[in-house]
C-alpha cells in the first residue's frame, strides 16, 4: 500500500471538506459545491490508492472506483452514486453560469461528503492505524 499518498490524499479531502463548509457558511454555493467534490474525489483517490491503484483524471477515478472497489463487494454500490452525483454537481457549478446552488442543495452535498469519508481509510477495524 502507498500509505503515505494514502495520508496526503486523505488530508487534501479533509481540507476541501472544510472549506466546502466555510464557502457554505459564507454563502458561496457555487464554490462550496465544487469544494465538496474534491473532498469526495481525494477520498476516493485514497480509497484507491490503499489498494495499490494509481488515478491519473477524475474519470479514472471515477471508473476505478466502481470496477476496483464496488463491482468487487468491497464498498457499497451508494458510494459510486454519491462519487458521480457529486462530480455531475461541479461540473454544473463551476460551467454552468445561469444555474444557481441554494443552501438547501449544499446542505444535501454536506451530508453526502460528511457520508463518504465518515471512515479513515488508514484505520482498521479495530481502530489501530
Amino acid at each position: 500500500m502507498r500509505e503515505i499518498q494514502v495520508q496526503a490524499e486523505w488530508r487534501r479531502s479533509l481540507k476541501a471538506q472544510g472549506a466546502a463548509e466555510l464557502l457554505l457558511e459564507a454563502g458561496f454555493y457555487e464554490d462550496a459545491v465544487s469544494r465538496a467534490y474534491y473532498a469526495v474525489l481525494h477520498a476516493a483517490k485514497a480509497a484507491l490508492l490503499a489498494r495499490d491503484i494509481v488515478t491519473e483524471s477524475h474519470t479514472a477515478v471515477r471508473r476505478l472506483f466502481g470496477k476496483e472497489l464496488v463491482q468487487q463487494g468491497l464498498l457499497e454500490k451508494e458510494w459510486a452514486m454519491i462519487l458521480a452525483h457529486e462530480q455531475d454537481e461541479r461540473a454544473s457549478a463551476d460551467y454552468d453560469v445561469e444555474l444557481s446552488f441554494s443552501v438547501r442543495g449544499c446542505s444535501t452535498a454536506s451530508g453526502e461528503i460528511k457520508a463518504f469519508l465518515g471512515t479513515d481509510p488508514l484505520v482498521s477495524a479495530d481502530g489501530r492505524a
